[in-house]
């Protein structure tokens, strides 16, 4: 397990800026989003694109992610989306980020 420290303050700063993108253009965030919490996952070993391989990381966590992911990709694909499409996928990746920095704060 990695060490709380400059990561998680890199992680806090970034999602901040974030958050402001998301109130303008929550569509055009998506795809920043994913790459934050995408790397974040990594950064706690989660196997986000191993199937076999993350069987022994939280399911719920992993799912979450892959269905926000899911709502990038479409919206990277040009597919146009709702906004009941992204809600979703910005709740799920406020989710895990949620998740991820309670779980470095613990001790």
């Amino acid at each position: 397990m990695l060490e709380p420290g400059l990561d998680r303050h890199e992680w806090e700063t970034e999602w901040q800026a974030l958050e402001d993108q998301v109130e303008d253009s929550p569509r055009e965030a998506l795809p920043e989003l994913d790459d934050l919490i995408g790397r974040m996952l990594e950064a706690r070993g989660y196997a986000i694109d191993d199937a076999v391989a993350a069987a022994g990381d939280e399911p719920d966590v992993l799912a979450t992610f892959r269905t926000a992911r899911e709502i990038t990709r479409r919206w990277e694909r040009g597919d146009d989306l709702s906004p009941g499409d992204v809600v979703p996928a910005i709740d799920g990746y406020r989710s895990v980020y949620e998740h991820l920095t309670a779980e470095r704060a613990a001790p």
